[in-house]
């Protein structure tokens, strides 16, 4: 029990400093900018619709809205496609 004890903290204090400096997902998105777009990139459909909460994707440090958890796999095959598209469409939005 002893030398499961002393295994245990010296892997802990071993581990803690590596995996201590890897930021979380949803850190990651609390200081991404949100992006805004009400389309979805991928779908073409109005994002939130019928009530649902948008599907929201992080990419190089920009929060993205998507229709649905099913759209994430293509946005992931091509995101400077998509990324491209949702800010587009945001940027007509503004004029």
């Amino acid at each position: 029990m002893d030398k499961l004890l002393v295994l245990g903290l010296t892997f802990g204090f071993i581990l803690t400093p590596v995996l201590g400096n890897v930021p979380s997902a949803r850190a990651q998105q609390a200081q991404a900018v949100e992006v805004g777009n009400k389309i979805c990139p991928v779908s073409k459909e109005q994002v939130g619709k019928g009530g649902m909460l948008p599907y929201k994707i992080t990419y190089n440090g920009k929060v993205y809205n998507l229709c649905c958890g099913m759209c994430v796999k293509d946005f992931n095959k091509d995101p400077e496609k998509y990324a491209k598209i949702a800010e587009e469409e945001v940027a007509s939005q503004a004029n």
